[in-house]
This record gives C-alpha cells, sequence and structure tokens, in this order.
C-alpha cells in the first residue's frame, strides 16, 4: 500500500467518525483515533504520521521497541496487546498508555517498574465484557475489586476500561457489549474509588467503531480500515 492509500484511507474514517459523531451529537474532539500498527512497516506508520496521526496501537513489546526507536518521538505509543509481567520493564516508560491490564499481579509489575523509573502511568482495565474464552480480559463481576486493588498502587492511574468485542459480520451485534462496558464505567464512577477515573472507554475496531462511538467510545482503535489487511512476518521472525 502506498502512502495515497493510506491517506485516502485515513480520510475514509474520519469521514465515517464525522457521521457517527454528527449522529450521536458528540464533539469529533471527543474521539481520539488509535492507528493499530501491529505488523505494519516503519514507512507505513511514517506515512500514517505524515498525515497527521501521532496515536498508534501495538501489540507486541519487541515491536513496540523497535518502532519507538525508528520514529518520532511525539508519536503516543498504546500497548494494546496482551502483556507478560516480565516484559512491563521493557515499555513502562515508552508508552502513552497501557489498555491490557487485566490482573492485579500486572498491575503490581507496573507500579513497581513505575517506582524504579520515577514515572507515573497511565492504565486501562481490559474487560472480557462478552465472556468469550478465547480473550484475555477480567470478568465484569470481578472489575471493581479489581480496581479498588489497583488504587492504592503507586505510581499507577486506572483512567478508564478496555475491551475487545467479538468478531462479528454485523456490527450491530456489538452494541449490547459496547452498552455495557459503558455502563459498567457509570457504576465504577459511583464508586468514587480514589485515584480511579473512567475518561476513557476504548472499544470499537475497523468492524464496529461507528457503533462503539455512538456508545460512548472515547478511543477506537481501527488497522485494516487504515493500512489495509495485516501483514504477518514468516514463522520464526515474529516478536
Amino acid at each position: 500500500m502506498n502512502k495515497i492509500c493510506i491517506k485516502d484511507n485515513l480520510a475514509a474514517v474520519e469521514a465515517t467518525i464525522d457521521i457517527a459523531c454528527k449522529k450521536a451529537k458528540r464533539e469529533r474532539s471527543s474521539i481520539t483515533l488509535i492507528a493499530v500498527s501491529k505488523t505494519k512497516p516503519i514507512e507505513m506508520i511514517q506515512d500514517a504520521y505524515n498525515c497527521g496521526c501521532r496515536d498508534f496501537g501495538e501489540n507486541k513489546v519487541q515491536e513496540l521497541l523497535d518502532k519507538y526507536e525508528a520514529l518520532p518521538k511525539d508519536i503516543r505509543w498504546h500497548m494494546i496487546g496482551h502483556l507478560q509481567r516480565n516484559k512491563v520493564k521493557y515499555i513502562v516508560d515508552k508508552v502513552y498508555m497501557i489498555h491490557s491490564v487485566d490482573s492485579l499481579r500486572l498491575a503490581e509489575e507496573i507500579s513497581k517498574e513505575a517506582v524504579k523509573k520515577n514515572i507515573s502511568v497511565n492504565i486501562l482495565i481490559e474487560v472480557n465484557i462478552a465472556n468469550e474464552e478465547t480473550k484475555f480480559g477480567v470478568s465484569s463481576s470481578d472489575v471493581k475489586q479489581l480496581i479498588r486493588d489497583i488504587s492504592i498502587l503507586p505510581n499507577i492511574h486506572v483512567k478508564g476500561l478496555m475491551t475487545v468485542a467479538p468478531f462479528v459480520e454485523n456490527s450491530e451485534e456489538n452494541r449490547i457489549y459496547f452498552m455495557k462496558l459503558e455502563k459498567l464505567a457509570v457504576d465504577i464512577i459511583n464508586e468514587n474509588i480514589d485515584n480511579v477515573c473512567m475518561d476513557i472507554l476504548s472499544m470499537g475496531m475497523t468492524g464496529d467503531y461507528p457503533v462503539a462511538i455512538s456508545e460512548g467510545a472515547t478511543y477506537i482503535r481501527v488497522g485494516t480500515g487504515i493500512f489495509g489487511e495485516r501483514q504477518y512476518l514468516p514463522k520464526g521472525k515474529e516478536y
């Protein structure tokens, strides 16, 4: 894919966001578009950057580190994939936000490394809102207690919730899950837990982000819609 295609794709995504915002009577400024750049080469990410993108999402630690070194430093990197505790130390001071915290042990490791580096780390709690066995994330029933436990840790701040909705042909089928995540966020707000806010709902991807916007998403994660189909490295070369 060349630069013109990425530019055109971004324009199409922006037009769709604008339409969704108008329907939902929301300001475009309330939505952050995260360009999901996992498996994409540096050149394509640079093209998207040149078109105005500043928020990029990665799934793998090593891939994020390689791109962090090679690309402009004003990029806001989002760790959106499953994060192993032994890799936290490598990215904790390089990411804008970690979307995929789903256990107290992971949060404790993030807190420990943040204290070591004298930084504060913003996180989202990943919720398996559809209770899919193949997905990571904490169950809806366990979210509040997990957040209470995390809220007392130093140098880590819960900023909201994230979910990966099921893959569906009809995006309307995911509306119920986006509604559930938004309701869960409201319930957590009403708990008035110190050091916790619910400003961010990271939900909606290429196939369903207009529906997510209509149900309160503030971060949407779009990969295929911007960069085209995902490209995988040869076996043995994956990060």
